[in-house]
């Protein structure tokens, strides 16, 4: 379909909500979103793209017809997104799992039950539970409700190798109350499996209830030796329900979220709590989303992460608010839970601690897992995007302009290669047309046009040419720089750095006009800021020695007898003019011949 055949179709959708799926010309579904109004939303992506960000440009790119689903309700559409997200794992999307899924647990259907670990759910009259975590925290989990249970993990076969052969050395390590034994019963057996199953339902306090009321029983039946039995086993599953992450969540009553976009890795984290204690943590990470806001991203990975799962938590804090999300989360959730989900943004106290708790282990996990060839890369990548360039920069020149009156006016050029500074690149200019007033504009075109003539001249100080040029300045700096590079017939992006009023560069403006905010975007921000100080600081240093040099030669011209090589050897010899200017005829002829001293003392003493 063309893009005013696509933009017909959805403006002929209705206003109702529901989610819609985009397709390229093979079929497969590139992106998958939901909207309260789907004829809003759906047509903002046909309509005028320079409003668009340059990911979504590209998705829009490929679309080559789209399909539409239509819900009752928010929460509906909600539910169905993330069914169709985990069906289609469409490249646009935030994803949290590879196609690989989540693993399941499930318990089979037999006389003496096994349980085993799956990655997906089947019809097959086996019990499932989860879906749960990693598959190695899932199996590390499993493994440990079973030996808490004292349940075997050994591959025999029930009743069949009941008796064949001696227990195996799970058993005597206590690990298994050996039920390949004859005195083992099958009752006890299946009476372990349900206490199992209890713990991954995620109702282990109930569990500790029982088991609790049974060895006090067995204490008063003066059955001291069952209730010792049951007191280890309490405090096994006690222990577990504290160790392990996904037995933690299943018993968790509050979960709290932190979120962090990091340089290259962003990661979520999520502090279960159960009874007001702190049960367990679960972290991970995936890469960083170059466009999406913190809101979308929480709304994908929270609707992720829950949606599939059969047991929830009573109360889920949020680190921020999405446009009413917290609400439609919560009514998705307690219809799928059976009871009431609680989902809201903490504003003070003890929660709104521990969503800063959150936070703050969410941005320490990923700040520890991203190196700083990734940070670099991410930023490089995150300012290709924003300035619409064709690829992340390899070199960037800084330039700027420094004077004192209509004198002594130079220009830097400081040259970064990626996020790095390139010093033997790094280039002074000494502006040579003007005279008496300064002019920044006339003084930038100079200095472009000596660079791109030696560029032109093959100097291979001056080459390669840049990816970017940045000026500091404003708009009209960037047209000055930009009529230079018209000149040469080059094309090089231009872009003005300007300034806020604490001399920080704020933002970026193209010759045109157009100003690019890079405030919000730290990593970006840092790195602009630090070329145009480097830019600065270089101009000013070369500014200083030119206009001291300058000084130091007009105070000691003119006078008699003393040419270059007496006048350097006094500077050599004194250091400054001050101490010249103070120093007696004989400590002046000790250093040049004694008429010129009487010389030199007569110019700055003629009073």
């Amino acid at each position: 379909m063309t893009k005013d055949e696509l933009k017909e179709k959805a403006n002929d959708l209705p206003l109702l909500p529901g989610v819609y799926l985009m397709m390229d010309r093979t079929g497969k579904v590139i992106y998958v979103g939901k909207a309260k109004k789907l004829k809003n939303r759906v047509s903002q992506y046909f309509q005028d793209s320079a409003s668009h960000t340059a990911k979504t440009r590209q998705m829009v790119s490929q679309i080559d017809h789209f399909d539409t689903i239509f819900v009752t309700t928010e929460f509906e559409a909600l539910v169905l997104e993330n069914s169709l997200i985990k069906r289609h794992m469409p490249r646009y999307n935030i994803l949290l799992k590879d196609d690989k899924g989540y693993p399941f647990v499930r318990l089979s259907r037999e006389s003496y039950p096994r349980f085993s670990m799956v990655h997906k759910w089947a019809n097959d009259g086996a019990k499932y539970f989860g879906p749960f975590g990693g598959r190695f925290e899932t199996r590390q989990a499993l493994d440990a409700v079973l030996s808490a249970l004292r349940l075997p993990t050994c591959s025999r076969k029930f009743p069949r190798d009941i008796g064949a052969e001696r227990p195996c050395l799970n058993f005597h390590m206590g690990r298994c109350d050996g039920f390949c034994r004859p005195a083992q019963t099958q009752e006890e057996y299946n009476r372990r499996i349900r206490q199992a199953v209890q713990m991954l339902e995620g109702r282990s306090r109930e569990l500790l209830r029982d088991m609790t009321a049974e060895m006090e029983a067995e204490a008063e039946a003066l059955h001291f030796e069952q209730a010792a039995v049951l007191r280890d086993r309490i405090n096994a599953i006690s222990a577990l329900s504290k160790k392990q992450t996904v037995i933690a969540g299943l018993c968790a009553d509050t979960d709290i979220w932190g979120l962090y976009r990091g340089a290259g890795k962003c990661c979520y984290a999520i502090l279960h709590m159960e009874e007001g204690n702190l049960a367990g943590r679960e972290t991970e990470l995936f890469s960083s989303p170059m466009e999406e806001s913190q809101e979308d991203m929480l709304s994908a990975l929270t609707a992720q992460y829950y949606l599939p799962r059969a047991i929830l938590p009573h109360e889920i804090l949020l680190p921020f608010e999405s446009e009413g999300y917290c609400e439609s989360l919560s009514q998705a959730l307690t219809k799928r839970a059976g009871h009431k989900v609680w989902v809201h943004v903490p504003q003070r106290g003890e929660k709104e601690e521990l969503r800063r708790l959150a936070q703050r282990n969410a941005a320490e996990e990923a700040e520890r897992a991203t190196t700083a060839e990734e940070r670099v890369a991410h930023t490089l990548e995150l300012l290709a995007r924003m300035l619409d360039l064709p690829a992340p920069p390899k070199r960037l020149e800084s330039y700027d302009i420094s004077n004192t009156g209509g004198s002594d006016i130079v220009a830097s050029m400081v040259v970064y290669s990626g996020a790095r500074p390139l010093k033997s690149a790094y280039r002074r200019f000494r502006i040579k047309e003007l005279e008496g007033t300064p002019d920044d504009y006339a003084s930038m075109r100079e200095v472009l046009r000596r660079r791109l003539q030696r560029a032109a001249d093959g100097d291979e100080k001056f080459l390669p040419l840049p990816d970017v040029f940045l000026i500091d300045g404003g708009v009209t700096h960037a047209q000055t720089a930009l009529g230079v590079t018209e000149e040469f017939g080059v094309r090089i992006p231009i872009f003005g750095m300007v300034k806020d009023d604490r001399h920080r560069t704020r933002a970026l403006v193209t010759p045109d006009g157009r100003e690019i905010g890079i405030v919000t975007q730290q990593a970006v921000f840092s790195l602009i800021g630090q070329i145009q100080e480097e830019t600065h600081r270089f101009a000013i240093t070369f500014h200083h020695e030119s206009h001291s040099k300058s000084a130091t030669r007009s105070a000691l011209d003119g006078i008699p007898g003393l040419g270059p090589k007496r006048r350097e050897a006094l500077r050599k010899h004194f250091g400054t003019i001050r101490a010249i200017r103070e120093a007696d005829v004989d400590a002046l002829a000790a250093v040049v011949p004694r008429t010129a001293a009487e010389a030199v003392w007569r110019h700055f003493h003629k009073n």
